[in-house]
């Protein structure tokens, strides 16, 4: 039987699975990723899962795999196949497809930024199936979105679009890592409704989970600090309508678990703000923690198709072949030079530590 492998890498833990032509997730595992050794230690945890999951497809289906498709955190540099930067997995400038197509005797390997991934398998499988214009926004530590039209996921000029959670939303707001004031992650995410609400209650272990409860409970407190973070968004994701006029917008994350404690009075919000704009239909992601892994499996289905479609019709212009979705200038640092393995040198902000999930990688 024909399958591919993906893998979805985070900050402590991987999921890795076997991935059926319809999607289907024929086997499934997960393991740590070993970063408190070092980025070495991480790249080689993410080469041995990878060896793992294609004898794996060897013993079960009697082939291995066709492919393999990789979601990754931080900076990606998805065209040259470069984990170009993450603080959370202390690596930069990993020349990982390659590393992982030679681990696998010549694999063809595609790479995907994890958020931009986990928003391709909700778009196309997911709460925005059938959807040809969706906005994908992950809830979690930070905030970071996946723009999807006609099924693939547009990654911009220069590799950084969906970074919804660095729009300001209040000039005069907090300090955010990135430089600027009043960024939408720093009071809409959950690590910003936890330091809120533990400021609010005087618990410093007090987290947004705690929050949605004390505001099920009708704590005031809880209500206040709620309810402005559910401004907040709807301000950053009213003007994501007005530039982007999705049809569906897929919230996920952390918060998302919330249902409809978040979902009712973020409706309401974006209602009260739209004048002119289209209100599309806004849904809970429906793929939770699988979500990234799916996603790399339909990356490394698309690489195929892609190839086989090239091989039935050769492009002498072409240097390279891509997934569906993945610009030629894809490059979120295209002078960026590829060192064997992984390396702690300093590299740049990296805007986007969260899971296609939401969760903190």
């Amino acid at each position: 039987m024909e399958h591919v492998i993906a893998l979805d890498v985070g900050g402590t833990g991987m999921k890795a699975a076997l991935v059926g032509p319809d999607g289907a997730l024929l086997y499934e595992t997960r393991r740590a990723t070993g970063r408190e050794r070092g980025a070495d230690a991480v790249v080689a945890a993410v080469l041995d899962l990878a060896v793992e999951l294609r004898a794996q497809g060897e013993a079960r289906f009697g082939a291995p795999a066709a492919a393999l498709g990789a979601a990754v955190p931080g900076i990606v540099d998805a065209e040259r196949g470069i984990a170009v930067y993450s603080a959370n997995l202390n690596w930069a400038h990993v020349p990982l497809r390659d590393l992982l197509s030679e681990r696998l005797g010549g694999t063809p390997v595609a790479l995907g930024h994890d958020v931009r991934t986990g928003g391709l398998a909700e778009g196309r499988i997911g709460a925005g199936r059938g959807a040809d214009r969706f906005l994908f926004v992950a809830l979690g530590t930070g905030i970071a979105g996946a723009i999807g039209i006609d099924g693939t996921i547009e990654p911009g000029a220069h590799g950084s679009a969906g970074e919804i959670g660095h729009v300001v939303v209040r000039p005069d707001g907090p300090a955010c890592d990135c430089g600027q004031r009043g960024c939408l992650e720093r009071l809409a995410s959950a690590a910003a409704v936890s330091r809120a609400w533990a400021a609010a209650c005087g618990e410093p272990d007090a987290d947004a989970a705690g929050c949605a409860k004390a505001v099920a409970a009708g704590d005031p407190r809880a209500s206040e600090v709620w309810q402005q973070a559910v401004d907040a968004l709807a301000d950053g994701l009213v003007g994501a309508l007005t530039l982007l006029d999705p049809g569906t917008l897929i919230i996920g994350g952390g918060l998302a678990e919330a249902g409809d404690l978040l979902f009712a009075p973020l409706r309401a919000a974006v209602e009260r703000r739209v004048t002119f704009q289209s209100v599309p239909e806004i849904v809970p992601a429906a793929l939770g923690d699988t979500a990234g892994c799916q996603g790399a499996g339909l990356l490394a289905w698309d690489l195929l198709a892609a190839r086989r479609q090239g091989a039935a019709r050769p492009d002498p212009t072409a240097d390279t072949i891509r997934a569906p979705g993945v610009a030629p200038h894809d490059r979120a640092a295209p002078d960026a030079p590829a060192v064997p393995r992984g390396s702690a040198a300093p590299a740049p902000h990296d805007p986007t530590e969260v899971t296609a999930d939401g969760r903190t990688k």
